[in-house]
């Protein structure tokens, strides 16, 4: 069986590597290089805690194949991940159902052993919606969103900047290295890979608003737009 025409690899073969244990040391060497990407999918907020630096966010529990066939562009891309125990063998497949052949493996032991061989971590700084709301009086203060054109124009913050995570490329160009953010998205899941993928470039000055639009809006403490309903937009 065939994965793909252009591949003339066997599906088996593709995930026997794809589900592949990898010792941190085998790890580490393949995430120093510039051609890996280490994929990291575990939930958002185990991922703002703590992970390995440079690591991308996305999340199994979400729209995970959708958000790796928009992200990542390269169908060629040589993958290591980290998931939560149990998973990895359904990371595998799910990145090979979509076309991604390159998946080498995942981190044996997870993030715990990565520690414990003394490597550093790296962690994603986050504000609950009231302690943005405090921040906020602080006129210079910048909230980026990342849900799509439509969920914005629905309903946004006032004054927040509409940058949309399925359109990374042009949205980073919203964004300066030298400034801080606060960024969120509906509930949590896609600010956190626009975050991780910021930080892969250097971009450090990012913040987490923790549960999203949704706990703003539950705050009562924003000025919001006015809602249109996002069927008279279709």
């Amino acid at each position: 069986m065939l994965l793909n025409i252009g591949g003339y690899e066997r599906i088996d073969d593709v995930l026997e590597r794809g589900k592949r244990p990898l010792a941190v040391s085998d790890f580490s060497n393949l995430a120093d290089r510039a051609d890996v990407l280490v994929l990291d999918t575990r939930d958002a907020s185990l991922f703002g805690k703590e992970h390995i630096p440079s690591s991308v966010n996305i999340g199994l529990n979400g729209s995970f194949a959708v958000w790796v066939g928009t992200l990542v562009k390269d169908i060629n891309q040589k993958i290591i991940f980290i998931a939560e125990a149990g998973r990895e063998e359904e990371v595998a497949i799910r990145l090979a159902r979509v076309g991604y052949d390159q998946c080498l493996g995942y981190l044996q032991g997870g993030l715990s052993a990565w520690k414990a061989c003394g490597l550093p971590t790296s962690s994603t700084k986050s504000v609950t919606a009231k302690e943005l709301a405090q921040r906020m009086k602080d006129k210079t203060t910048r909230i980026i969103d990342v849900r799509k054109k439509s969920e914005y124009q629905s309903q946004h913050v006032l004054g927040a900047i509409n940058a949309p995570l399925d359109y990374l490329e042009q949205s980073k160009k919203l964004v300066r290295p030298d400034t801080t953010y606060y960024v969120h998205c509906a509930g949590g899941y896609r600010s956190m890979t626009f975050i991780s993928l910021l930080q892969r470039g250097g971009y450090l000055q990012v913040i987490d608003v923790t549960g999203g639009f949704k706990a703003m809006k539950e705050s009562g403490e924003f000025e919001l737009s006015e809602y249109v309903c996002p069927s008279t937009m279709l």
